[in-house]
C-alpha cells in the first residue's frame, strides 16, 4: 500500500495539506524526497511543476504567504511531481470561494489537456462534476448509481434518485444536437429528384420540409412542400429553383444553447452536419431545442406555437 501510495497514485487534498515551515519548493517535491529522490532532481521537477500550475517565482516563499487558492496550486504541483499514473482529488477546491473556485477548475482542465493523467474527482457539486468530469459516477449510500458522460446521465437518468440530483442541472449548456437529432431522414437528392418526386416522398413521410444532399451526398438545403407543388404544375424538371440554402446547420458536439440563436428567424429544422465532408447525420427540430432549452412539455410547445402563429 505504501509503494502504491508512494508511486502509482497522487492526492489533492480539500484542505491543502501544505507544511508551513517549508518553502514553496519544499512542499512541492515533498512526495519525491519521501521516495528518496536526489535533491538536484527532485528541484528541478519541483519548479518544472510550479511553472506548469502557474507558481513560477514563488519557490522560495512560505504557505502562509499564499491565498487559499495559491496553496492549493502548490498542493496540485505536489500531486503532478510525482508523476503517478492516477491523481486522487478529494473535494480539493470546495474550500475556495466561487470565483477562485472557477480559476482552479479552468486551470486544472489546462493542465489535464497536456498532461493527460488519469484524475478522479470527488465532489458533491454537480455543476463542477460536469464541468471537469469526462465521465461521471453518483454514488449513494456508497453504491454507485449510475455511470456515464454528463449528456447520458441527464438524457437517461438510472434512478428516481438521479432524476433528482439532476433537477436543476442547467440541461441546455450539455445536451448537443447528437442526442437531440432524428437519425436517418428521408432525402431528396438534388440531382435526381424533380418536384414531383420530392412530393411522393413527403406525402410517404407525412413531412413538409425535406433536406436535400448533392451528388457527393453533402447536404445543401431544403425544399418546401409548397414550393414543389408550384413548380410540379409549372412543369419545372428540377427542384433548383425552390432550393432553400440559407438554413441552419452544426456539428454534432453543437449544444442546445448555441443551437437556440439559429431558430430564432426561419421554420425549418436544425441539420446535423459532419464537420469533414458535409454529409448529413441527421435532422433537430425546432421543438426539441424549445423543450430542452424551457423544460415545457411537447404538447405546452405545440400551444405557444399556436398562440404565436394567431399574434
Amino acid at each position: 500500500l505504501l509503494h502504491t501510495r508512494r508511486n502509482e497514485m497522487s492526492m489533492v487534498f480539500q484542505s491543502f495539506g501544505l507544511l508551513p515551515h517549508r518553502t514553496i519548493l519544499e512542499n512541492a517535491t515533498f512526495g519525491l524526497e519521501l521516495r528518496g529522490e536526489p535533491k538536484e532532481q527532485r528541484d528541478e521537477i519541483g519548479m518544472r511543476v510550479l511553472e506548469t500550475v502557474g507558481l513560477k517565482g514563488y519557490e522560495a516563499h512560505y504557505p502562509g504567504e499564499m491565498s487559499g487558492g495559491m496553496q492549493q496550486r502548490v498542493g496540485l504541483a505536489r500531486a503532478l511531481a510525482n508523476d503517478t499514473d492516477v491523481l486522487l482529488m478529494d473535494e480539493a477546491f470546495s474550500a475556495l470561494d466561487p470565483l477562485i473556485k472557477s480559476d482552479m477548475q479552468d486551470e486544472l482542465l489546462q493542465i489535464q489537456s497536456k498532461l493527460h493523467k488519469t484524475i478522479v474527482f470527488i465532489t458533491h457539486d454537480l455543476d463542477e462534476a460536469i464541468k471537469i468530469g469526462d465521465r461521471i459516477a453518483i454514488m449513494k449510500d456508497g453504491v454507485i448509481e449510475q455511470i456515464g458522460t454528463a449528456e447520458e446521465i441527464l438524457s437517461n437518468p438510472a434512478s428516481e434518485y438521479i432524476e433528482a440530483f439532476i433537477e436543476k442541472v442547467d440541461r441546455k449548456t450539455i445536451i448537443t444536437a447528437e442526442t437531440l437529432m432524428f437519425r436517418k431522414p428521408t432525402i431528396v437528392q438534388f440531382r435526381k429528384d424533380g418536384p414531383k418526386g420530392a412530393i411522393r416522398k413527403m406525402r410517404s413521410t407525412g413531412m413538409y420540409v425535406l433536406p436535400v444532399e448533392d451528388e457527393s451526398r453533402k447536404f445543401i438545403g431544403y425544399v418546401h412542400l409548397k414550393d414543389m407543388i408550384k413548380l410540379a404544375r409549372e412543369g419545372e424538371p428540377t427542384i433548383e429553383k425552390a432550393l432553400r440554402v440559407d438554413v441552419p446547420s452544426v456539428h454534432r458536439e453543437y449544444t442546445v444553447e448555441e443551437m437556440i440563436p439559429l431558430i430564432s428567424d426561419n421554420s425549418y429544422p436544425v441539420a446535423v452536419v459532419d464537420r469533414k465532408n458535409g454529409r448529413l447525420h441527421g435532422l433537430v427540430s425546432q421543438t426539441s431545442i424549445v423543450i430542452e432549452a424551457t423544460r415545457y412539455s411537447d404538447q405546452e410547445v405545440s400551444d405557444l406555437i399556436e398562440k404565436a402563429q394567431e399574434i
